[in-house]
This record gives structure tokens, sequence and C-alpha cells, in this order.
């Protein structure tokens, strides 16, 4: 048991990343309750682990008139032996063989050990990621089963659910990608740290990497709007006249911004520039599509919340690129202003003047 026990402690210490140290002295903790409730010992039990002597083990003794139960028990002539002034009641440790642990006791060290490695796990998951939440980390696909994908950062396994999945990207095993840390789920047994690659955050904090304008507050991101793996618009504001928002977001020739669509896979951004006026931030936001005229209304909802809506003309060449493929382009926009927006070619507007 004892060459046995010292293998395992050596060998999980090294597979978690978790300090030898720390380890012993729970195993110590954990055989020394283990025996003491075995044998029924009234006394401190206490256990010593060393990598190279192995295990040592003392148990305090009650003196008591006659010895019922060796184990933890020593009469008053042998304790006198020992120490002179001894009395029953008294309690003498002495040294124990460890391979009298037993089975049971053994076991139960085990079971004991299990919940404080899932203890010990449990604070370096927070350690890793108690910094991180909300923000991105990069790691590399582990492994994936029917539905979640595994990625492994700073020697902990991240789960990467379906429903966080780009449909459109395959997470080949060892790949290297960002993720974003959603959150640290604490309802089940086994601590889990959610990670996404559809969350707008995201694209958001891949712009913070990516571009020192926006780290050091001069450019702010003012609102993003993705459909993971297909297109994003991100909206922008500079707070410095002399500093192009969307030119310090795309970079020299494009690098930064292309860098980021690298990462997610060739997702096509947009880069609009925010604007404070309603209608002229909803004729970016439809950008590359050209806008004839807007009209915009506001009223209240049964739940006094305020509706807002955008009523857009456009040229007819340009009311399929206003849509966009399947509705997209004005989805998007419509995510990035907050406006509900509805898109009407010139002719179409003047069809329901008419009706009018």
């Amino acid at each position: 048991m004892e060459g046995d026990v010292m293998h395992q402690l050596q060998q999980i210490a090294q597979e978690r990343d978790l300090p030898l140290e720390e380890l012993q002295a729970e195993l110590e903790e954990a055989l020394a309750a283990a025996y003491k409730k075995y044998v029924g010992a009234r006394g401190e039990v206490h256990v010593k682990l060393d990598p190279r002597k192995g295990m040592t083990a003392s148990v305090e003794k009650e003196v008591v008139g006659v010895v019922v139960e060796p184990s933890f028990q020593i009469s008053l002539v042998e304790a006198r032996r020992r120490k002179d002034d001894a009395e029953i009641g008294d309690f003498i440790p002495m040294d124990v063989d460890p391979n009298r642990f037993g089975r049971i006791a053994a076991q139960t060290a085990k079971q004991v050990l299990s919940q404080k490695l899932r203890e010990a796990e449990t604070r370096r998951i927070h350690d890793v990621f108690a910094e991180k939440m909300g923000d991105i980390v990069t790691g590399q696909v582990s492994r994936r089963d029917d539905q979640n994908v595994y990625i492994q950062v700073n020697r902990v396994e991240a789960e990467l659910p379906r429903r966080e999945q780009v449909p459109t990207e395959k997470y080949s095993p060892n790949t290297r990608l960002k993720v974003y840390v959603y959150k640290v789920d604490d309802s089940q047994k086994r601590l889990k740290v959610i990670v996404s690659r559809t969350h707008p955050n995201l694209l958001r904090k891949l712009f913070e990497l990516e571009v020192p304008e926006i780290g050091t507050g001069i450019v702010t991101i003012k609102s993003v709007a993705r459909e993971p793996g297909q297109r994003s618009k991100i909206a922008v504001q500079s707070s410095d006249e002399r500093v192009d928002p969307i030119g310090a977001c795309i970079g020299p020739r494009g690098a930064r911004v292309q860098a980021i669509v690298d990462e997610l896979n060739d997702e096509k951004i947009d880069v609009v520039p925010f604007k404070d006026d309603a209608r002229e931030f909803i004729i970016e936001s439809l950008s590359p599509a050209k806008v004839n005229s807007i009209r915009l209304s506001e009223k209240p909802n049964d739940r006094g919340e305020m509706e807002k809506h955008a009523y857009v003309v456009v040229p007819e060449n340009q009311l399929s690129l206003a849509i966009g493929k399947g509705g997209q382009n004005v989805r998007l926009a419509a995510r990035l202003t907050g406006w509900t927006i509805d898109i009407r070619s010139e002719a179409q507007a003047a069809a329901e003047r008419g009706r009018g």
C-alpha cells in the first residue's frame, strides 16, 4: 500500500499540475481520519508521508486498565514504561505499522483524496479564469463528442457547447483558436468553464486586441451585431478628430481587420462610423447600400417601452443590396442601431403612398 500511495501521489501531482506538498498534506490528513474512523480511536492519529522515506504513522493510544482494542488502547503497565507518571485516561503517542492501515481505511482515504483533488482543481480553475470572465483566451482543441468541443487553456479543459459553436467551423484536434470566456458553471458537481465562438463580445475583444487606439480609449466600440461565421457589423467612434476610427480599425492595407477576419474563418466584417443622429447612423449601418430618404417614428408599446421604427427608401437598384442575402444586411443594421428597419424601393414607396 505504502509504495502505491506514494507513486499515485506523485503521478497525480504531475498530471494535474498541482503542488506535491499540498497533495501530500491533504493525503496525510485523509489517511489519519480514515484510520481513526476505521479502528475507532479516541486519540489523535498522525500520518507523515515522505517521497523518499515512505509513510510513518502514530496514534495516541488511551491508557486503560484492561486492553480490549490494541489498535488504540495501551495498558497502564505498558504506558508507565514509556511515561513514568502515566495514568488511566491519558493518551500516549505510539508508532503504528503503516501496513496495519487496512483495506477499508485505504478506500476511505482514496475517497477523501478524490474530494480534495476536485476542490484543488476547482481552485485552480478559479485561479486561471477569475480575471478572464468576459475576456478572450487562446486555447487548443483537445477533443470533441457528439455535442461539445473541448478547448485546452492553461491545462484547464474549457467546454464549447454546440450552441456556442459556429456551424461553419470544423474544430479539428490541435487547432489553436481564440474563445470568449462566457461563464463558469458551478451548478453541477464538477466546475465547468463555458466558452463561446459566437458571442458578439468575441468580435469586440478581438478588435480591442488588434487596434491600439481602442486600448487607449481614443476609439470606442459603440455597438456590435453578428451572424457568426457569415457577417458582422461594428460601429466605432473617435474622441479625437485627428483619428479616423474606420481607418484605425481597418489598419494599414487592411492588416488589422484582416487578422480578425482570419481568426473568425473569413467572417465578413463591416466597420461603420457611429453617429449620434439616428438617421445618419441608420444610413451608415445599411452600407454599402445607398439611401434616398428615411422617416423615423417612436411610440410606446403595451409594456411602456419605446418602439423605434425606421422607414427607409432606397433606389430601385439598391434594394437587394440594402436588404442583403436572406435579409442579412437589414437584420444586422437593425441590431446595430436598435431600430426596426423597413426598406422600400422608390417604386414600392410610391405605390404605398398612392394606396394611402
